[in-house]
């Protein structure tokens, strides 16, 4: 059986008998970003539905870029000083499909930064989807080419198609003529591969050994298929209807039902903990765009909730990976 990925593990030992480096730096903490630029949409849907949170939203999204830049400059150096690490991670079967968090970002900065620079936003889609697409071709081919380990089934493996659906989350309103052939084109992607990866890593979750305590908060990705799904389709398509409803809805049954199994003491923090960030970010999304869709104040409270709690636990993820960044256990082995 291949290694399990539990990024930045190690961190949570003590620097004392570890050595800081940008080799460790992990992909995986560009889920941050996902994170950061997620919320500061859901800020900004906030402030254009009911008046609250504009202005905050646009100063999270100024945060996410920097954030963006950071670690794009940090990951750089790391390819540059340290390649057979991020050799080994590309080619690692869970590791690999972390990569994904970078396009990701690339595609809800473009949404970011869209009503500022409408060129920036522009460019920051086309490159973010012709990447998104490489890397969901890539991820394909290589499990395409047999003898996967069942293991490796995990819920990251969802993170190459969901990157695929957030292209026409993003792209919807892109002036390109080939823009709306594009945005179906990944509608189209996305949605079958979460439909074929979502089977076969909710079976071995069911009938295999537990995911290591690394890996617990990565369960929250389970709900980005149906959420960062709903927000596709209803951009693409329009309007939100039936089935858009049912997508909405198993989402947040989903988050209720695992919130109770990766919000747990017993699991310690480590950069992967940013898994949660996007995934709840699109819940918050979702659940924002429904409530104004039909209008309803019992869907109203539920979205406010959900957007006061995915503030609160980026604002603690923040707290708690800069604490480890000062104190160098982050990029400690």
């Amino acid at each position: 059986m291949n290694s399990a990925y539990t990024p930045s593990v190690a961190a949570s030992q003590s620097v004392s008998t570890s050595t800081t480096s940008i080799k460790n730096l992990p992909i995986n903490l560009f889920g941050s970003v996902m994170g950061l630029a997620g919320l500061s949409l859901a800020w900004r849907l906030s402030g254009q539905y009911f008046g609250i949170g504009a202005v905050l939203g646009e100063a999270i999204g100024i945060f996410a870029g920097l954030v963006f830049i950071l670690l794009t400059l940090g990951y750089l150096t790391k390819w540059a000083k340290h390649p057979e690490a991020v050799r080994a991670e590309f080619n690692h079967p869970i590791a690999s499909n972390f990569f994904g968090t970078v396009t990701i970002a690339l595609l809800l900065l473009s949404a970011v930064a869209a009503p500022h620079s409408q060129l920036l936003g522009q460019a920051l889609w086309v490159l973010g989807s012709v990447s998104t697409v490489l890397l969901a071709g890539l991820v394909v081919s290589r499990l395409l080419s047999g003898n996967q380990d069942p293991q490796n089934a995990v819920p990251a493996w969802l993170i190459p198609g969901v990157a695929t659906l957030d292209i026409a989350v993003t792209g919807a309103h892109m002036p390109m003529a080939w823009a709306a052939e594009f945005n179906l084109f990944a509608l189209a992607v996305g949605a079958v591969l979460a439909l074929i990866f979502y089977t076969r890593i909710f079976s071995r979750l069911v009938h295999q050994a537990a995911l290591a305590k690394g890996m617990v908060p990565s369960l929250m990705v389970l709900i980005a298929p149906f959420e960062v799904g709903f927000l596709a389709y209803t951009n693409v398509f329009g309007e939100i209807d039936r089935f858009a409803s049912v997508l909405f809805y198993f989402g947040l049954f989903l988050f209720v039902v695992l919130s109770f199994k990766v919000f747990r003491r017993d699991v310690p923090f480590t950069p992967s903990w940013w898994a949660i960030s996007f995934p709840i970010a699109a819940l918050s999304n979702a659940a924002l765009k429904y409530a104004h869709a039909q209008d309803s104040t019992v869907l109203m409270v539920i979205a406010a909730l959900i957007l006061l709690f995915l503030s609160l636990a980026l604002l603690v993820l923040t707290v708690k990976t800069l604490a480890s960044l000062f104190s160098g256990k982050l990029l400690a082995n």
